[in-house]
């Protein structure tokens, strides 16, 4: 009897093949198979196209018939007068998104969450996340009409309170950064906050109430308790938002591209735009060495970011 029960007990502590798992939930692996399909099919599979960059690209031979060239598109992209020019508008502009528009969230929850009035608190949440979900073609003709310096809001004021036509900051190259991250923080704090609202949500309370019983301020309650909290869902989205570093919003910039500010606002998505569909030549294989350049930096930033994170508050991705 204590044999049979042994065994028993044996079979039962036994770990179970990985098709053994998959046949007990399969409801939950046939669901999984949406986004995996879905991921093979559009992420994985156009991965292949990926050679045109080490190749010459012709239409007619197609990719696996376009002759080899190696290094020589990178090679071209790197000796470009407009590589340097490009290289610095793309981690100027990301740089200055990434100190912004990332403390700016984790501030507003933190503030919004020491907000007194729950009534109040959900009406400010609710309307600074509304910006979001305005299309970027939507967003960048408000600035536009808000900027104008003739007919805008901008201008009008300017003219109201000088008596003369202000000045065209929508044509300065040197405000074009300032006007993108700016009006990005006014479309996307209230978004960027919920998860961190969310994190602040599930803090339990007991510690609150017995740090003011200790005697605990405000501010303290914030450092000790708040923070705390929030800091390895900070540290995943600080990750998150290294490794996307090089990537600036293309359509936001192009749209605001013109013909003066073009040497302070030609990044390396609009640039690979241009190449590859926008000149008469059509460079596809130029256009993604660029983009395969871009995407090796931004793996690189994403394993450093990655290992600082682990080694200063043991948080990680992988």
């Amino acid at each position: 009897m204590n044999n049979k029960v042994t065994t028993n007990m044996i079979m039962l502590n036994k770990p179970k093949s990985l098709g053994k798992k998959i046949a007990d939930r399969w409801q939950i692996y046939l669901l999984l198979l949406i986004p995996v399909t879905y991921m093979v099919i559009f992420a994985y599979v156009p991965m292949s196209g990926l050679v045109i960059a080490f190749k010459k690209y012709d239409f007619s031979k197609g990719i696996l018939g376009s002759p080899w060239v190696g290094m020589d598109n990178f090679i071209k992209f790197f000796n470009s007068y407009k590589f340097t020019l490009i290289l610095k508008n793309t981690l100027t502009i990301s740089l200055y998104s990434l100190f912004i528009t990332f403390p700016v969230p984790i501030l507003f929850a933190l503030i919004l969450n020491a907000f007194p009035g729950k009534r109040y608190k959900k009406m400010i949440q609710t309307t600074t996340y509304i910006p979001y979900f305005i299309s970027t073609v939507v967003m960048v003709g408000l600035l536009f009409q808000i900027l104008d310096y003739r007919t805008g809001i901008y201008g009008s004021f300017y003219t109201l309170l000088t008596g003369a036509t202000a000045p065209n900051i929508l044509t300065n190259g040197k405000l074009f950064k300032h006007i993108y991250v700016w009006s990005g923080v006014w479309q996307g704090t209230g978004y960027s906050a919920i998860i961190y609202i969310a994190a602040l949500a599930n803090v339990d309370q007991a510690l609150h109430e017995a740090a003011r019983i200790d005697g605990a301020s405000r501010f303290q309650l914030l450092r000790y308790i708040d923070v705390p909290s929030i800091l390895p869902t900070a540290s995943i989205m600080l990750i998150l938002a290294v490794g996307n570093i090089m990537n600036v919003g293309f359509e936001k910039v192009l749209l605001m591209q013109n013909n003066l500010n073009i040497n302070y606002s030609e990044i390396i998505s609009t640039y690979v735009y241009k190449v590859g569909l926008a000149s008469g030549v059509n460079d596809f294989s130029l256009s993604t060495a660029i983009s395969m350049f871009n995407s090796i930096i931004n793996f690189i930033l994403l394993l450093i970011a990655n290992w600082g994170s682990k080694k200063l508050n043991g948080t990680g991705i992988f």
